[in-house]
């Protein structure tokens, strides 16, 4: 299966995941979670009482997630830890929990951007130097959470919340094995899992819409796979429909409780796909103004402008000028010194972006410049600096500066070989790159957008 079935199938993945906040008040917290003994008492007193104390939950998983989505990770660990401790016979405490790792960790390795997943080299098999203390700190934290709503679930196999949460677990395991791990066979595994409980706790509860993120993905993976597989798996039972996940995946981002930002930025990548690129730019403006902080909000728009673009050109020059322009001024602005109070920006990252949208552009000598620029950064994650070298080459090449293109395919491989970085920049030695070996590179440089990317 090539890169761009996995990436939405990761993308599946995550969506179980991403929502694994999601309609906990839908059920009486208090009545199934031990507590202090402050909280304790709450379960018997009257209802003013325990509408005092879901509130306090509710509190505390709004902040949690508003520092999380504003890449605040200490903040959101703060009230997650507090939730944990006021409610420890409940699974939201140590999920949230691991969720925040699982993202913190992605962010720090420069996974947070969905145009990683669409280039084949990602999916190259390697051995992932994961850090082992995040690893077991990320299992433990997830068998607590399945721990605790599979006790709730066997004392009530229609509890939907216990089994939203044994679906949510499975989906946060398949995301972290997948996008930190590269294990994709026990993400598709977990993954699958995932979908079954959903689907489930739909049929419990069909006013559940936050547990419709992953079944609409499910309906979108399903009606993208190669035709073989896909009769196959219609021998199974499994069907799909891409306008039909979409819709859900809309609703979600409509009506849902919690998850109405976690289906926003799985409808942004989807668009992408879809070559709806207005409405791309449309959702991920309306989360960069909500979550400021966040600036990989501000990159997806960015990517939408550039995708814009280049589909539009043709018929409308001036208004693609326009769009580059903005997509240009957005990066430039980003690689400007955080205001007083903002997060450090990844510098290597958002260099390495800017470079993917001026080889779209067809502007390879600027991307060149770019790449180069993000591999010097200090302190570059060493495989984004590593592909950082490798596109630069494949610009330069494309720019028609041979020599320095050699240069840098040299540079490559004197580092350590990661996504299959040896065995492109092997063949840009032999010969020049151009716009047709798309091979590893996928969606990448010189594709300029004409079709649709990821």
């Amino acid at each position: 299966m090539n890169s761009r079935k996995l990436f939405i199938i990761l993308a599946l993945v995550v969506a179980a995941s991403a929502s694994a906040h999601a309609q906990t008040s839908r059920a009486n917290v208090n009545a199934k979670a031990g507590g202090s003994k402050t909280e304790k008492a709450a379960t018997t007193a009257p209802a003013a009482s325990t509408g005092a104390s879901m509130a306090r939950f509710d509190t505390l998983r709004a902040e949690g997630y508003e520092a999380l989505y504003n890449l605040d990770y200490e903040g959101a660990r703060r009230r997650f830890k507090e939730i944990a401790r006021l409610y420890p016979e409940h699974p939201a405490g140590p999920q949230f929990l691991a969720a925040t790792l699982w993202l913190q960790t992605l962010n720090e390795s420069r996974r947070l951007q969905a145009s990683l997943y669409n280039t084949e080299a990602f999916y190259a098999k390697a051995k992932e130097k994961t850090d082992p203390e995040t690893v077991a700190a990320f299992r433990e934290l997830a068998a607590t959470a399945k721990a605790l709503a599979k006790k709730r679930y066997d004392k009530d196999p229609k509890d939907v919340e216990a089994l939203y949460y044994l679906g949510a677990v499975e989906g946060l395991k398949a995301a972290f094995a997948a996008a930190v791990e590269r294990s994709f066979t026990s993400a598709l595994s977990d993954g699958r899992e995932s979908v079954n409980r959903h689907r489930d706790v739909l049929r419990l509860d069909p006013t559940y819409h936050d547990a419709e993120v992953t079944i609409g993905m499910y309906e979108y993976v399903v009606a993208t796979l190669p035709l073989p597989v896909k009769i196959v798996a219609a021998v199974g039972g499994m069907r799909g429909s891409k306008k039909k996940g979409l819709e859900i995946l809309e609703r979600v981002a409509r009506e849902g409780r919690y998850a109405r930002d976690d289906a926003k930025v799985l409808l942004i990548a989807l668009y992408k796909r879809e070559g709806r690129y207005a409405e791309a730019l449309s959702v991920a403006r309306e989360l960069a103004a909500k979550y400021p902080r966040n600036y990989l909000f501000k990159l997806e728009s960015a990517d939408a402008l550039v995708s814009l673009a280049a589909a539009t050109r043709a018929k409308d020059p001036q208004g693609a000028r326009d769009a580059e322009r903005e997509a240009f001024t957005l990066f430039d602005a980003l690689l400007q010194k955080p205001s007083k109070g903002e997060p450090a920006r990844p510098l290597d990252l958002i260099h390495f972006s800017y470079g993917q949208a001026l080889s779209v552009a067809g502007q390879h000598e600027r991307a060149a410049k770019e790449y180069l620029a993000g591999a010097g950064v200090p302190g570059a994650e060493a495989g984004l600096a590593t592909m950082s070298l490798l596109r630069a080459a494949q610009a330069l090449d494309l720019a028609g500066r041979r020599d320095d293109a050699l240069a840098q395919y040299k540079a490559v491989l004197a580092r350590p070989n990661v996504y299959d970085s040896h065995e492109e920049a092997k063949r840009g030695m032999e010969r020049p790159f151009k716009p047709s070996d798309r091979g590893a590179q996928g969606a990448a440089e010189g594709e300029a957008k004409a079709a649709v990317q990821e």
